[in-house]
């Protein structure tokens, strides 16, 4: 399935496919941001298609890639299961719990969980 903008509890969503190319650079990103500008407040990333190093809070590759999102003023969403990464890193759990607190960037199981959390949300405004 090709990455597609869907609209999910009242909110544009380019929910992105799984088997899509990888996010390992900023670049990529970016990429991702400009495919968001068609209509999306939400961008869903799958977490299996990001780069080991996001999930590194050494590298900070998450920061740059959450602050590219926060910048562009759309909301990022890393859909999946990183438990092996939570399970690895206490500073990955602070940086996710603290993410998860906030309304720019959220670490959501699946999109069960992400349409929970939309629904809760305060609209954006752009």
């Amino acid at each position: 399935m090709p990455d597609t903008l869907q609209e999910r509890m009242g909110v544009p969503v380019l929910l992105c496919d799984p088997a899509g190319p990888p996010v390992a650079t900023v670049a990529d990103a970016l990429d991702l941001i400009g495919a968001a500008f068609l209509g999306a407040e939400v961008v869903a990333v799958p977490a299996g298609r990001l780069d080991p190093g996001f999930f590194a809070v050494g590298t900070r590759f998450a920061g740059e890639v959450m602050q590219k999102f926060v910048n562009y003023r759309l909301r990022l969403a890393v859909v999946g299961d990183i438990s092996r990464h939570l399970a690895a890193s206490a500073a990955l759990r602070a940086l996710v719990h603290e993410s998860n607190r906030a309304d720019h960037v959220w670490f959501v199981p699946d999109l069960d969980a992400l349409d929970a959390r939309l629904a809760g949300a305060a609209p954006r405004r752009r």
